[in-house]
């Protein structure tokens, strides 16, 4: 399965959990809920996965705690909230680095439409990353109506 296909199919099953929840719940449940979704749809899921940081060959355990990493590839940061902060698409970089992944997802399931609230990230290399943002139409279209 190539990187586009996975995180469409990804998409896809977070889009159905929007669908059926909607809006407004807690971030747990919809973790809670698109794991279920995946694993029905037949990918292996793990959930809470630690991520220690190395500094200077020490290893800490800090706490860090991904969200969800689907088929080993790929890392999922799920929000309930309002906005998308920098720091939200920092912290998912930073999984990503940290965890040596060069896919991910940032999923805010308290957007309407559930599309505005996706955002890819492809690292490059360790230190360059290139996003991709499935809004870009919507601000696309708020440029051209202003």
């Amino acid at each position: 399965m190539t990187d586009n296909e996975l995180t469409h199919a990804i998409i896809g099953a977070a889009m159905e959990v929007h669908r059926i929840l909607g809006p407004g719940l807690l971030e747990s449940t919809y973790r809670n809920r698109l794991l279920h979704e995946l694993q029905l749809r037949g990918f292996t899921v793990l959930t809470e996965r630690p991520i220690p940081v190395v500094y200077k060959q020490t290893k800490l355990e800090c706490g860090f705690r991904l969200d969800l990493r689907i088929e080993d590839r790929t890392i999922v940061e799920l929000k309930s909230i309002e906005i998308i902060a920098p720091v939200h698409q920092a912290t998912l970089l930073t999984y990503l680095r940290l965890s040596g992944r060069r896919l991910g997802l940032l999923i805010n399931f308290n957007a309407d439409v559930l599309k505005n609230g996706v955002r890819r990230y492809i690292m490059d290399t360790p230190k360059a990353f290139n996003t991709e943002r499935t809004e870009l139409s919507a601000q696309r279209s708020q440029r051209h109506h202003a």
